[in-house]
C-alpha cells in the first residue's frame, strides 16, 4: 500500500512538471501500465497537465475526462476552467449541467469557473446566426439560474464569486443586475470597482462610469486600462493616447490595448511600429499581443513579421490553439501562403468556425476552389466540428464563382437558407450574381437581384450591366440601367453607351450621351500615374 502511494505521489509530481504533450503521453502510458488511470489524484494531475501546460491539448484532456468512470468535483472544475478560457466556453456549461444531473457536489471553484464560462459563451455568440437571440435568452436565463444556485448553496458571501457575478451580468448585457450586486456588496476591492466601471462602459453609460472612476478609493493599472479600453471601443485614438500618456504605470495590457486600437482603425503601420517599441522597452508580448500583430500582418501582407512571430512561438514551445491558432491561419491565408496556413490548420486539435472560415475563404480567394469545397465538405460531415455561418458560405460561393460551378453554387445558396437559416446578405448575392453572370445565366441573375431583400442593390445591377456587355445582351442592359435610376454614375452611362455602340445602335448611343449631359453627370477624366524619368 505504501509503495503504491509513493508511486502515485511520484507520478503526480512528474505530471505537474511536464512541459510537452509527448512527455504527458509517455507518463500517461506508465500510469496505465501501473493500473493507476482511475486514481483521483493521478486523474487530476493528468487533466491539469493537458489543460494548463504551454503545449497542452484540450481534446486530449476531454478524452481523459470522458473515460473517467466516476464524476469528481475537482476533475469537473478543471474541465470547466479549461473550456471557459478556450474558444468553446459552451462546453464548460455542458460539464456543469452534467454535474447537476449526476448530483455531483459543487464548490466555490465550480461556480467561479462556470460563471466565467457563461460570460465567455455570451461574448462569443455569432451575431450572424438566425438563432443568436435564442442563445442570448438561454444564456441570460442560465446566468440567473447560477446566481440562484450560488445563493442557495451559501456562496453568496464569497468576494471572488461576487466579482464574477458582476462580470457575468455585464457580459450578458444585464448591467442593471450587475449594479445591483455591486451596490449590495459591503466590502469592495479595486477589482470590483474595475469590473463595474467596465460594465458601465460596455453599456455606453459613461456618466456612471466616470462617477465610479472618480469615487474609487484606490486605483491600479487595471483601472487605467479599463478607461483606456473605453476609448478603444469608441475608436477615439487621440483620447486613448492621452490616457496612455497620463498613466502612472503601464503593463502589457496597456500596450496590447493601444496596438489593438491601431489594428481596429486599420492603422497597421503604427500597430507594427508600437509592437517594435514594446519589444525595445523590454515588455514581453503576450498571446493577445501576438494575435493583434498577426491581424496587422494579415491586412498589410507583412508575411515575414508573421513568420517571425510563428518561429518565436515554436522556439518557446507555446501552445498554438484557439485564437492564436486562428490568427496564424488567417495571417498565412491572407498573405497567400496557403501551404503554411494548411500546415497550421492541420496541427490544430480543436478548430473554431473562424479557423475553418479563414482556411475556406483563403483557398477560395487564391483560386484553390476544389480544395475549399472539399474542406467545407469535411467540416459539414463531421458532427463534432463547427457549424457553417454566413462567412463560411461566402467562401464556398466564392469558390463556386471562381470555378464556374453553377449547380453547386445554386445548391449551397439554397442550403444556406433552408438548412442553416442564414439570411443571405449583399456579399452572398454578389457571389451568386457573379457566378450566374459568368456562365451566361443573365436572366436568372436578373430575377435573383429583383427578389433579393436588400437595402441597396445598385452594385449588383452594375455587375449584371457589365456582364450584359460581355454577353451582348442589349435588352437586359436596358433593364439593368433602368433599375439604377436615381443612383446612376458616369460609368453607368458610359457602359450602356458602349453596349449600344458594339451593337451598332448609334441612335441609342447618342440618346444616352444626351441623357448624360441633360442629367449633368460629368464624365471623370482619365489620368495616369506614369512619371517620366528626369532627363537632367
Amino acid at each position: 500500500m505504501m509503495v503504491m502511494t509513493a508511486k502515485v505521489s511520484t507520478l503526480s509530481s512528474r505530471l505537474r512538471a511536464l512541459t510537452t504533450m509527448s512527455q504527458l503521453q509517455q507518463t500517461q502510458a506508465q500510469v496505465i501500465k501501473l493500473g493507476l488511470e482511475t486514481d483521483p489524484l493521478i486523474l487530476s494531475a493528468l487533466l491539469t497537465a493537458a489543460t494548463r501546460s504551454p503545449s497542452g491539448c484540450l481534446t486530449h484532456a476531454q478524452s481523459i475526462f470522458s473515460s473517467a468512470s466516476t464524476d469528481n468535483v475537482y476533475h469537473c472544475n478543471i474541465m470547466i476552467r479549461a473550456y471557459a478560457s478556450s474558444l468553446f466556453p459552451l462546453r464548460g456549461l455542458h460539464v456543469y449541467n452534467r454535474m447537476r444531473r449526476r448530483e455531483v457536489r459543487h464548490d466555490n471553484f465550480t461556480y467561479s469557473f462556470v460563471l466565467k464560462a457563461c460570460a465567455a459563451a455570451f461574448r462569443a455568440l455569432d451575431d450572424g446566426g438566425a438563432d443568436s437571440e435564442h442563445w442570448r435568452a438561454l444564456l441570460a436565463a442560465k446566468g440567473f439560474e447560477l446566481h440562484a444556485s450560488i445563493f442557495k448553496s451559501g456562496f453568496c458571501y464569497d468576494h471572488f464569486i461576487h466579482n464574477l457575478l458582476i462580470h457575468m451580468y455585464a457580459q450578458c448585457g444585464s448591467v442593471r443586475f450587475a449594479r445591483k450586486v455591486f451596490d449590495e456588496m459591503v466590502d469592495r476591492n479595486v477589482h470590483t470597482w474595475n469590473i463595474m466601471i467596465s460594465a458601465c462602459d460596455q453599456a455606453g453609460d459613461f456618466d456612471s462610469s466616470d462617477q465610479l472612476f472618480n469615487s474609487m478609493p484606490a486605483r491600479n493599472v487595471v483601472s487605467w486600462n479599463t478607461l483606456l479600453a473605453r476609448y478603444v471601443r469608441l475608436c477615439d485614438v487621440e483620447a486613448a493616447e492621452r490616457v496612455l500618456d497620463e498613466m502612472p504605470i503601464r503593463d502589457s495590457v496597456s500596450w496590447n490595448t493601444i496596438i489593438a486600437l491601431y489594428v481596429h482603425t486599420k492603422d497597421y503601420d503604427r500597430a507594427l511600429g508600437l509592437f517594435r517599441e514594446m519589444q525595445a522597452a523590454g515588455v514581453d508580448p503576450t498571446e493577445v499581443t501576438m494575435i493583434s500583430i498577426l491581424g496587422a500582418c494579415a491586412e498589410t501582407g507583412a508575411l515575414e513579421v508573421g513568420r517571425e512571430i510563428h518561429q518565436t512561438l515554436r522556439l518557446k514551445q507555446s501552445r498554438i490553439e484557439g485564437y492564436l491558432g486562428n490568427a496564424l491561419v488567417d495571417m498565412y491565408a491572407k498573405c497567400g501562403e496557403m501551404s503554411s496556413a494548411r500546415r497550421v490548420f492541420n496541427e490544430l486539435k480543436m478548430k473554431h468556425i473562424a479557423c475553418w472560415n479563414a482556411m475556406i475563404v483563403g483557398l477560395a480567394v487564391h483560386g484553390y476552389s476544389e480544395e475549399a469545397l472539399k474542406l467545407f465538405a469535411a467540416m459539414d460531415t463531421s458532427p463534432h466540428e463547427a457549424t457553417p455561418n454566413r462567412i463560411t458560405f461566402m467562401g464556398v460561393l466564392t469558390a463556386c464563382s471562381h470555378k464556374g460551378l453553377v449547380e453547386e453554387g445554386r445548391g449551397f445558396f439554397r442550403r444556406m437558407t433552408s438548412e442553416y437559416s442564414i439570411r443571405p446578405d449583399f456579399k452572398h448575392y454578389g457571389c451568386m450574381v457573379d457566378l450566374l453572370s459568368r456562365s451566361g445565366q443573365l436572366s436568372e441573375a436578373f430575377h435573383l437581384i429583383q427578389e433579393a431583400s436588400l437595402d441597396t442593390k445598385a452594385p449588383l445591377w452594375r455587375t449584371l450591366l457589365g456582364s450584359c456587355r460581355i454577353h451582348s445582351n442589349v435588352e437586359l442592359a436596358d433593364e439593368c440601367f433602368n433599375q439604377l435610376s436615381g443612383c446612376l454614375t458616369d460609368g453607368d452611362y458610359v457602359l450602356l453607351s458602349n453596349i449600344y455602340a458594339e451593337a451598332e445602335r448609334w441612335d441609342d448611343v447618342q440618346r444616352v450621351r444626351n441623357a448624360m449631359i441633360d442629367s449633368k453627370v460629368a464624365k471623370q477624366s482619365g489620368y495616369s500615374n506614369f512619371q517620366p524619368a528626369n532627363a537632367g
